[in-house]
Order: C-alpha cells, then sequence, then structure tokens
C-alpha cells in the first residue's frame, strides 16, 4: 500500500518551494525602491555639474546655495521642475517654501534654466542617487541599492538573489515532477485493480490550500523565518551602536575639501599640522585660514566668521566627523609615519568631497583586519626613495631566512589588546 503521507508531504514541499522563491522577489521590489529612479543618473551628473555645481551640492548645505540632501522628501516633482526653469515666478506666486527659501539665502534668485523636464528629472535622479564623496563607483544608478552602491557589493548581492532562485526553481520542478510520476503510477495501479480505497483516497483527493497553509510544519516553519529576520534585525542594530559611518555634519563654516584639496591641491598636512607628528591631527586654527584668506575672498560672509573668532580671540566651533570611544587608542603618526598609510586609505577620496563625511565604519573588526592584511616594510623595501622604519629591517632580514610569508602588523604585535586599549 502506498503511505498516504507520502504524496501529501510532496505537496508541502511544492507549498514551500514556491513561497521562499517569493521571499527573492520580495527581496528585489524592496530593493528597487531604493534606487535614484524617475530618470538617467549619468545624464543627471553631466547636467548638475554643467549648470548646478557652481551653487548647489547634491549633499549637504554651501556657501551660495541650499544643499539638495533628501530634496525629493521635501519637494515634488511638480513643484521642483517650474522651480528649475523659472524661480522668481514661483517666489512671486507667494508659495511659502520658495518665499521662505528666497529670504534665508538674502533675497537671491536663483537664475532661471532652459531645461527640458526630462532634464530636470535627470538632475534630481542624480541628486537622489548622490552619496557623499563623489566618487562615481559610490554613486547608485537605476538598479542598484543605496547601501549597495558599490558596484562590487550590489553585483555579488544580486548574484546570490540568482542562484537562489534558479534553485527554488529547479527544486519546485523536481517536486511536481516527482508528483506527476507518482500519479501516474497510482493511475495504472488503480487501472489493475491493485490499489486499495485508501491509496484511491489519496490518489483522487482535491487540493486544499487551507489546509496546507494550516498545517503544523508550514506555520512552524513561518515561525522560525519570522524569528531569524527579527534575530538578524535585532543582531545588525546593536552592531550599528555607535558605528557613523556616512556621518556628515554641517560645520559651523562651510568648507570645501574638494576646492582646497582638490581643486588647489592643497597637502591634509598644512591645515592638520599634527597629521604626520602627534596623536591627533588637529583641527585647523583660524590663523592657518588667514594664511590665505587675509587676501582671498576677503568680502565672503563665511569670512567674516573667521575674522570675528580672531578679533574676539574664540576658536571657530568646527564639528569632529571622524570620533573614536574614549577607550580606544589610535596614533596618527604611527599610521602615516611609520606605516606610511595614505590618508585616503581611512578617510576616503577626501579631495572629491565637498562636505566631508565618515567614510570607514572606524570599528574594531575593521581595524583588526587591516592589521591582519597590512604587510611590515622597512627601509629596504622601498625602491622610490620613500624610507619607511629601518627599525624593522633587522626583524625582516631574519624572518626572510626561515620564511617567505610576508610579516603582517598582526605577527608584531597588531592585534595585542593593549595596544588599543591602554
Amino acid at each position: 500500500m502506498f503511505s498516504k503521507n507520502r504524496l501529501n508531504y510532496l505537496k508541502y514541499l511544492s507549498v514551500w518551494a514556491f513561497a521562499l522563491l517569493l521571499i527573492p522577489g520580495a527581496l528585489w521590489a524592496q530593493d528597487s525602491t531604493k534606487t535614484g529612479g524617475g530618470g538617467d543618473v549619468e545624464a543627471g551628473k553631466t547636467l548638475f555639474d554643467n549648470n548646478c555645481q557652481q551653487c548647489h551640492s547634491p549633499g549637504a548645505d554651501v556657501i551660495v546655495g541650499p544643499g539638495l540632501k533628501g530634496i525629493m522628501d521635501r519637494r515634488s516633482m511638480e513643484w521642483l521642475i517650474p522651480w528649475v526653469k523659472n524661480s522668481a515666478k514661483v517666489i512671486a506666486s507667494g508659495d511659502p517654501y520658495a518665499v521662505k527659501l528666497y529670504n534665508k539665502y538674502n533675497k537671491t534668485a536663483m537664475q532661471s534654466f532652459n531645461l527640458s523636464d526630462e532634464e530636470i528629472k535627470n538632475i534630481f535622479a542624480y541628486v537622489q542617487a548622490y552619496k557623499p564623496g563623489g566618487n562615481k563607483d559610490e554613486q547608485t544608478t537605476p538598479g542598484q541599492t543605496t547601501a549597495n552602491a558599490g558596484g562590487g557589493q550590489s553585483n555579488y548581492f544580486n548574484l546570490v538573489l540568482g542562484v537562489l532562485v534558479f534553485v527554488l526553481i529547479l527544486i519546485l520542478a523536481v517536486l511536481f515532477l516527482i508528483i506527476s510520476v507518482l500519479r501516474r503510477y497510482l493511475n495504472q495501479q488503480e487501472n489493475e485493480g491493485k490499489l486499495d480505497e485508501e491509496d484511491k483516497e489519496i490518489l483522487h483527493e482535491k487540493f486544499n490550500i487551507g489546509k496546507v497553509l494550516r498545517h503544523p510544519a508550514l506555520l512552524g516553519g513561518v515561525a522560525a523565518i519570522f524569528l531569524l529576520v527579527f534575530a538578524q534585525a535585532g543582531l545588525d542594530t546593536l552592531l550599528s551602536v555607535g558605528v557613523q559611518q556616512g556621518y556628515a555634519p554641517t560645520q559651523p563654516i562651510p568648507f570645501s575639501h574638494k576646492l582646497h584639496a582638490g581643486q588647489y591641491e592643497i597637502g591634509c598636512e598644512y591645515c592638520h599640522t599634527g597629521v604626520r607628528k602627534g596623536k591627533n591631527a588637529g583641527i585647523p586654527s583660524a590663523n592657518i585660514c588667514m594664511n590665505c584668506h587675509n587676501a582671498v575672498k576677503q568680502g565672503s560672509p563665511s569670512m567674516q566668521k573667521i575674522y570675528a573668532a580672531i578679533e574676539n580671540n574664540k576658536p571657530i566651533e568646527w564639528v569632529r566627523v571622524h570620533n573614536l570611544q574614549d577607550f580606544a587608542y589610535f596614533n596618527h603618526s604611527q599610521h602615516t609615519v611609520v606605516g606610511g598609510i595614505e590618508c585616503e586609505t581611512c578617510h576616503g577620496e577626501i579631495k572629491e568631497m565637498e562636505v566631508v563625511q565618515q567614510q570607514s565604519p572606524l570599528t574594531m573588526g575593521w581595524c583588526i583586519d587591516c592589521h591582519r592584511k597590512t604587510v611590515v616594510e622597512g627601509a629596504k623595501d622601498k625602491g622610490d626613495g620613500k624610507a619607511k622604519n629601518a627599525y624593522y629591517d633587522r626583524l625582516l632580514e631574519i624572518h626572510q631566512k626561515d620564511s617567505k610569508k610576508p610579516i603582517t602588523v598582526e605577527n608584531i604585535g597588531g592585534l595585542e589588546c593593549g595596544k588599543c586599549h591602554y
């Protein structure tokens, strides 16, 4: 006699496979809501650079005009299109938001632009997709998530989902094939009179979706998935406590690193004087600013704040972007001079940032991973005239006699607790 439960279990497995097949679809649907959408991001970037960047940043506020970060949350496209085409007309209409903006920025009306609706949509698609850092690889394009806009991560995510969908479809096809074969077998047995009443009941039983959905195995599985998702969300939340990756505060004086470090190629150590000399990189004093600005842009409203700070003998209250916990020790000179690490390694493409943001997570795991991978170099290792640390030359010489593997920071105590938690 054919076991009554076998065919039913196959039916339940089929329902499970189909239900699981909906999960990647839901993830993709959720993923698609985070894209720039509504326009061509690449075309929008070109239009923004040619028409808007003189006064606006796709991120936070700048000196001339408001930053456009989150503009799609504050204004609809129906409002933005006429505003870009003729802001003076919108202001004259008495629109409260337009009037407030006009008054906030010294009653300076934005110029009118002869752009099509599609071109304006492209600009705001770029603004919506923009991530501080200005790096093309860090901006989202249609079909990428904001969180995974770095290309590799997004492609990996899509690859995993694609493989999952393929496997589930394959399982579903195999299950339906097995059910079909078993039904044919039972039909054959019935025609030959070899099937008892219980097996006939199974063969002619109608599929009851309600019964399947109420089955304890299915309900238990759904509850287990819910608990796992909830636990994962809770764990992610706990692990993100104190992590401020992407933090880009508004400074008391708008300062463009893209202009100073990028366009004018001012070295980091000129303003951050301690970056190669001490534990802290240091925040530039107003006097450092005046080395240039005693003759440059003297009439700028922002410069008046620097003059006032000097006259009142009060420092400019810059907002710190990168801030480690009090129990973690970090020495800049040890990394920049001894380790030969460039600023961009930890801080990202500073030369491309209008508003500086925290590029790296600065977590313990991130530091440990770097110490495990970073190779220790001595003065003799460099052939470009940039000597590293001759202190390690003798150590490297002894090590290379017995091993072909390079020495990493981990091998010289880089993972000892007392290195960072003194």
